[in-house]
């Protein structure tokens, strides 16, 4: 008998999987189906992320899982945020979505600002200014044929969507990452983008999590062999499927969260958002959640250094995995720091190096090894959450009394340790899997089997157990 299952397409800056999951007794079950590497492509003057290739390999994982004989329930997509493409009049895309690391929004915030006062914009979309923000990256366009051709905007789920049903629209949580959404209405902010001159023609009308967007279109039903099958809006923003599969209690609590990854989102869970100057000033975002919800955070540059320096000692033919190096660094006594946020360590040509010439610049130890290099990065990252939860307690209701860290870098032991030991609060790990986890407990919520927000928290808590790390 065939098992029937809802499968996440879940695509990660450095790679995507296509997961299976399902209910059990209360409890979720997942099995990975697929799993395709990313990667950034330089061409040209740009850096891109290769669309088509991305999408063959989903549709792949869909494949494989038609293959296994699965009945497939629906499809739900979540990707990174703030990134995008654009579909012409004819539907076709314009080109490949370029990536949000790209050069081409160097300087843009600082212009913007002459245009749109920076408190009222903040008072109105709640989102920290960043150069990769979809606004810097539309404003940047202004002028180029690409978007005088457009007809439509759609973000990363959003196209992979497209292309898999044939219907238009933008999910909100992945939109709330723009920087052009009204926080509080949840729509669109008209205003700010009619003050950038951008046009209107190209923001598509917004869902909520848990709507179905659309069937696969009949090639593609044929194509993978799943027959007409729904796709849902999960939290297309990977975030915001992570942070619904917090497994906190919803007792009227605040559900502080750390989403640990090339990223650490690092917030709390609200019911609107906090748009004051103070919030403004302390670089805070609102990001949108399952359920309309806030996801009140800073966005924090995580695991991204050391993903860099790995990468550049594999290339050096001295490949080192967390297993060999999480031991060692635990051993090493460096007390050197680093402003993890400094733009010194967005994308040196080294990582290394420019670890270095900071510590040498600023009069501190120099690494001279892989383990004392890993307890500088982890380190310096524990100190910056002990710095955002220092800005987030005067802003929330209540200071925050327990950290749920979520994501891959949640099976990260020392760096939990010391994040429990910085924050002086419990730490609480796992789940590893919470997007994939979020994403297919929305559209089990969006089929009946899920009731409501607190019924898939409740799931969770059944389903996995998170190590606790308690200050020392």
């Amino acid at each position: 008998m065939s098992k029937n299952v809802y499968l996440a397409a879940d695509f990660g800056g450095g790679s995507g999987r296509v997961i299976a999951g399902w209910l059990d007794q209360g409890r979720i079950v997942m099995e990975e189906v697929h799993r395709f590497g990313n990667r950034q492509v330089r061409l040209g003057d740009h850096v891109y992320w290769d669309f088509p290739a991305l999408f063959e390999d989903m549709k792949a994982g869909l494949k494989k899982a038609a293959a296994k004989g699965y009945n497939v329930k629906s499809i739900g997509i979540d990707t990174w945020g703030v990134d995008f493409g654009l579909i012409d009049r004819d539907g076709q895309l314009l080109g490949n979505p370029v990536c949000y690391r790209d050069a081409r929004t160097a300087g843009v915030p600082e212009e913007v600002a002459k245009i749109i006062n920076p408190s009222a914009h903040y008072a109105t979309t709640g989102i920290q200014v960043m150069e990769i923000n979809t606004l810097s990256q539309l404003y940047s366009m202004k002028g180029s044929a690409q978007l005088d051709a457009a007809a439509h905007l759609l973000f990363m789920p959003d196209l992979f969507s497209y292309f898999l049903t044939g219907t238009i629209n933008n999910e909100y949580s992945i939109a709330s990452t723009s920087e052009l959404l009204d926080a509080r209405q949840r729509d669109w902010s008209w205003q700010t983008i009619d003050a950038l001159g951008l046009p209107r023609h190209i923001f598509g009308p917004i869902v909520m999590p848990g709507t179905v967007r659309g069937k696969l279109r009949a090639d593609i039903a044929e194509e993978t062999g799943l027959g007409e099958v729904d796709v849902v809006a999960v939290g297309s923003h990977d975030t915001a499927s992570a942070v619904a599969a917090v497994p906190a209690e919803e007792d009227g609590s605040l559900v502080a969260f750390l989403s640990s990854g090339t990223w650490s989102l690092l917030g709390v869970e609200l019911a609107e958002p906090v748009l004051t100057e103070a919030a403004r000033l302390a670089e805070f975002t609102n990001e949108g959640g399952v359920e309309g919800r806030i996801r009140f955070l800073q966005n924090i540059t995580g695991l991204w250094i050391l993903q860099r320096l790995m990468s550049e000692w594999k290339e050096q033919g001295e490949e080192q995995t967390f297993g060999e190096l999480l031991p060692a660094a635990e051993r090493a006594e460096i007390t050197s720091l680093i402003p993890v946020a400094d733009a010194a360590f967005m994308n040196p040509a080294s990582m290394w190096q420019a670890i270095c010439d900071y510590c040498e610049k600023t009069q501190q130890p120099v690494p001279q090894d892989k383990a004392e290099m890993t307890r500088c990065v982890l380190q310096s990252l524990a100190k910056k959450y002990q710095e955002a939860i220092a800005g987030a307690n005067p802003l929330l209701p209540a200071p925050i009394s327990r950290l749920h860290i979520i994501g891959g870098g949640s099976q990260n032991a020392l760096l939990n340790q010391l994040t429990a030991d910085a924050l002086g609060v419990p730490v609480w790990a796992g789940p590893v899997e919470a997007t994939a986890m979020g994403n297919i407990l929305m559209q089990a919520k969006a089929a009946g089997e899920v009731r409501d927000i607190a019924d898939l928290r409740s799931v969770v808590r059944n389903s996995v157990k998170p190590n606790v790390f308690e200050p020392k």
